[in-house]
């Protein structure tokens, strides 16, 4: 934690400002360990103060190492306004994405001067420490193991719902205590809603099947997707789209390296899919950033030049989304090493054809 306070004051350093205010909860628990619900951070250049109230108070005398833990005697923004004036912060960054315009006018009554900052944590975050991609890794095997307890439940005539509600249990049942989102299983026409949310539709032959899900270990988020298909006797279209995807998604993996930008990335998977016909079938992003958020920096996308470094964490996921047909997502989760990706999510990419 002091390395990331350490990293945190060289970015603000010269930015003229006295400390800066994080409350971004997810910010505050990168920077400080806390886990609870409430509480923010500031520091200065001397200074590192954890603010939380009475609830936490054991909580934070735990977990919380390296700072002068506070708890609330007045309003927040008072609380503040306090820390100011007892530390002689003139100007106080704020995260700008994580305060709501009436906590900003209350700040600005208190005759707080203020400078917003954007990012800042989230760009210390992007790099992954050993311990952070072991979590993640951990997180990424107690997904594999539910989902492989889950396989010998997906048949047809079963619910869309049913299968949810059981790889949810398998995840809670592996350690994870939140789960990073609501399970997706999408079966049939609904497949190509990417988002779908489970229904009690019933699993038919020929239908593709997509199940979008994820683990958790130590507060680290694990993301994943696999299509399968139920058995049927005209299946070669969904097999076409299939190995479409797949291919896409190998071409993007392997063009992965420190230095390319994460466009490039985006561009392997989309000019495959766009060869063969299927572009206009393909409008989401090919990835995202995971770790103590299940969606952070960086995107892997066409609208973004952001350049890969070693040491992200990030998902490789194309798809096609054909309206009243269905739809294939294939998602693994990546490290970047010293000159490739190395792949952290190890079900295989095969194709489960599901006879049952």
């Amino acid at each position: 934690m002091q390395k990331r306070k350490e990293l945190l004051r060289e970015k603000i350093s010269g930015r003229r400002v006295g400390g800066i205010l994080i409350t971004d909860l997810v910010n505050v628990r990168y920077l400080s360990g806390f886990t609870g619900s409430s509480g923010f951070i500031i520091i200065t250049r001397k200074h590192s103060l954890f603010v939380t109230d009475f609830r936490y108070r054991e909580q934070a005398g735990s977990e919380v190492k390296g700072y002068t833990i506070r708890i609330e005697n007045s309003e927040r923004t008072g609380e503040i306004k306090d820390i100011c004036d007892e530390y002689g912060i003139r100007t106080l960054g704020f995260e700008d994405h994580n305060v709501s315009f009436g906590f900003y006018r209350k700040l600005l009554k208190r005759k707080i001067k203020l400078r917003p900052f954007t990012g800042l944590v989230e760009s210390l975050r992007v790099i992954k420490s050993r311990q952070e991609l072991a979590c993640i890794r951990k997180a990424v095997s107690r997904a594999e193991s539910a989902f492989k307890k889950l396989l010998p439940f997906i048949k047809t005539g079963v619910t869309e719902r049913k299968l949810a509600l059981k790889l949810e249990e398998f995840l809670k049942k592996e350690g994870c205590k939140t789960l990073p989102f609501e399970v997706i299983v999408a079966s049939g026409p609904m497949s190509a809603l990417p988002h779908a949310r489970p229904s009690d539709r019933k699993l038919r032959k020929g239908d593709l099947v997509v199940f979008d899900w994820g683990g958790e270990y130590n507060g680290y988020f694990s993301d994943m997707t696999r299509t399968v298909l139920m058995k049927g006797r005209s299946i070669s279209r969904q097999k076409e789209l299939y190995y479409t995807v797949l291919e896409a998604q190998s071409r993007a993996i392997k063009s992965v390296r420190p230095g390319i930008k994460s466009a490039a990335v985006d561009s392997a998977a989309r000019d495959y899919i766009k060869a063969g016909g299927y572009g206009d079938f393909f409008g989401h992003g090919t990835g995202h950033g995971v770790g103590l958020a299940v969606h952070e920096k960086p995107v892997v996308s066409w609208r973004n030049r952001e350049i890969i470094e070693k040491n992200m964490v990030f998902t490789v996921e194309p798809g096609i989304y054909v309206p009243g047909f269905g739809g294939v997502r294939i998602e693994d989760m990546v490290a970047v090493g010293r000159k490739k990706a190395d792949v952290l999510t190890s079900l295989t990419g095969n194709l489960m054809i599901i006879a049952r």
